[in-house]
């Protein structure tokens, strides 16, 4: 382990989240699409001279756990690090390039002081379209990547301080929402260099020597960490399973088979029995399945330490190839999400066996991403992207929570009333949905519904949704949450609508309803506390 003052390790380590934080704080204040500056589907890291992940704030596990390896491929096999000059920026949103889907755009920018590259500073955005056969990027119907949207190679947008305009030109000739993808990417090319700013300050202080010493010693400290807490977690083989309703083309729902190996401070985590690659488009990528992974044994090991690659480094992930959790290119993976989710879960399940008292029930275990591509009668085009999630498993100790997002993509809530004063919708419901959490010793928690009314001329409804047959599962006896649900509600009559939609007409006047998962309960129902019980039917939880 490299040998740093402890406090001088604290003081920097410190100031390089604060780095990060100040960057997340920058695309916060600054962009423009309610999917960033509301539901705040972005993260920020700050990585040392070579591309290794030493900080970041706290935003999505699942930008976050990716993005080293995005950085390290781009390294490898696109562009060296000998080619990065200062004032570069190099983006990419290729799944195929070490990405996740098209929506999240990657930006790097090395960091000099005195002609030494010291630091890489990254910003990733969900934005909110990126072209392709449904807006907002989820074409339920696509086959192949091509059919997802703009798909950019790792590729300097800006050289030595310049924008290269004809290249971000294309880009939003591309994009369905030119002039809100054009305001979130200039946030994320500005927070770059506020943290840059940060690191250079931080280097003079200090030097930049010490900066590269703490930066590897913090790896070194993380890495330990997970070595101690992986060592206090009893030896053995555990297996586990959950399933993703289906890539909504073909019949049958799609496997995620997990082995969990636990062998002294290290952890090997095997998908093989896991489906094959789809034809739809909810196929992962090696990155989505090793940042799912991550943030599960992170979850699970109880690990205290500074976030950062040091933890990965005792954590090994083998898959099939061509597998659903292990797609080839040009496989689809716009809803990549869904089975992300899945595979947290499948692994938190197979931690249950090794250390039941310490994993709860399965959560929501899914995303509602849902677009809507709306024409206004002026011939004004918008396109409405939200994200909604649903309750938590019951744990050994306590109920599960009730409409809270999950850590691995840690979404916030987007006000009704921010929503309703851009778009031309009216939210009629948005509440708890009693008994939609599974029955247990420890509930869990409630999905939610919301509703709202379109009131535009022409809209096209698309959604990327799951869990509707795939229930989040119970754990020690526990029942399974309730299932997802989407509907239409047109003069009266309610029409039901499948998980994964692309494309459904809305008219002036539909009501549009969502209905999310619950969380799986924990325990015999029977065991429950009778006040308990009580209390939930004096709230409304249970009916």
């Amino acid at each position: 382990m490299s040998k740093v003052d402890p406090v001088l390790l604290e003081i920097v380590s410190h100031a390089l989240v604060s780095a990060a934080e100040e960057m997340s704080i920058t695309v916060w204040r600054t962009s423009r699409s309610t999917t960033v500056r509301e539901l705040l589907d972005y993260s920020t890291a700050v990585f040392d001279g070579e591309g290794r992940n030493i900080a970041q704030a706290a935003r999505m596990p699942v930008h976050l756990n990716s993005m080293e390896l995005c950085l390290q491929d781009i390294i490898a096999h696109h562009l060296p690090l000998d080619r990065w000059q200062e004032g570069d920026v190099v983006v990419t949103n290729d799944p195929y390039c070490g990405g996740q889907h098209l929506p999240d755009f990657l930006a790097f920018k090395p960091v000099f002081v005195a002609g030494r590259r010291i630091a890489i500073t990254c910003v990733l955005i969900h934005h909110v379209d990126v072209g392709g056969g449904a807006a907002g990027g989820y074409n339920a119907h696509a086959v192949e990547i091509f059919q997802e949207g703009l798909r950019l190679p790792p590729v300097k947008i800006v050289r030595r301080g310049e924008m290269m305009d004809d290249l971000f030109a294309t880009i939003l000739q591309n994009v369905r929402e030119p002039e809100t993808f054009r305001g979130d990417f200039l946030s994320q090319i500005a927070a770059l260099e506020v943290g840059a700013r940060a690191i250079r300050a931080l280097a003079g202080r200090y030097g930049v020597e010490t900066l590269a010493q703490v930066g590897a010693a913090l790896l070194d400290h993380s890495e330990q960490a997970m070595r101690s807490a992986l060592q206090a977690l009893p030896d053995g083989v555990y297996r586990a399973e959950d399933y993703v309703d289906g890539d909504g083309m073909d019949e049958g729902q799609k496997r995620i088979a997990v082995t969990l190996t636990i062998a002294g401070d290290c952890v090997a985590i095997d998908f093989t029995g896991s489906s094959a690659q789809a034809r739809g488009p909810i196929n992962a990528t090696m990155a989505t399945t090793k940042s799912a992974v991550y943030y599960a044994v992170i979850a699970a090991s109880g690990i205290e330490a500074t976030a950062n690659s040091g933890c990965y480094r005792p954590i090994t992930v083998t898959a099939p190839q061509a597998s659903l959790v292990n797609a080839g290119f040009p496989a689809p993976v716009a809803m990549r999400m869904l089975t992300g989710h899945r595979i947290a879960t499948a692994v938190l399940r197979a931690f249950a066996e090794a250390v039941p008292a310490r994993i709860p029930a399965s959560y929501y275990g899914v995303t509602f991403n849902h677009a809507v591509n709306i024409r206004h009668a002026d011939g004004r085009r918008q396109v409405y992207f939200d994200a909604e999630i649903g309750g938590w498993g019951g744990h050994p100790e306590a109920d599960g929570p009730s409409g809270l997002s999950a850590g691995f993509h840690n979404g916030q809530n987007t006000p009704i009333e921010m929503i309703e004063a851009i778009f031309p919708l009216r939210f009629e419901r948005y509440a708890f949905i009693p008994d939609s959490g599974g029955a247990g010793r420890m509930r869990g928690g409630l999905g939610l519904v919301r509703e709202w009314r379109f009131i535009a001329e022409h809209g096209l409804l698309n959604a990327s949704f799951d869990a509707f047959v795939s229930r989040p599962y119970g754990l020690q006896g526990g029942e399974p949450g309730r299932g997802g649900r989407l509907s239409v509600i047109r003069a009266g009559e309610l029409m039901a609508l499948p998980a994964k939609t692309i494309g459904f007409p809305l008219r002036s006047g539909d009501i549009v309803r969502m209905e999310t998962p619950g969380g799986g309960g924990h325990g015999e129902p029977a065991l429950r506390d009778p006040a308990a019980i009580a209390a939930d039917r004096a709230d409304g939880y249970v009916s």
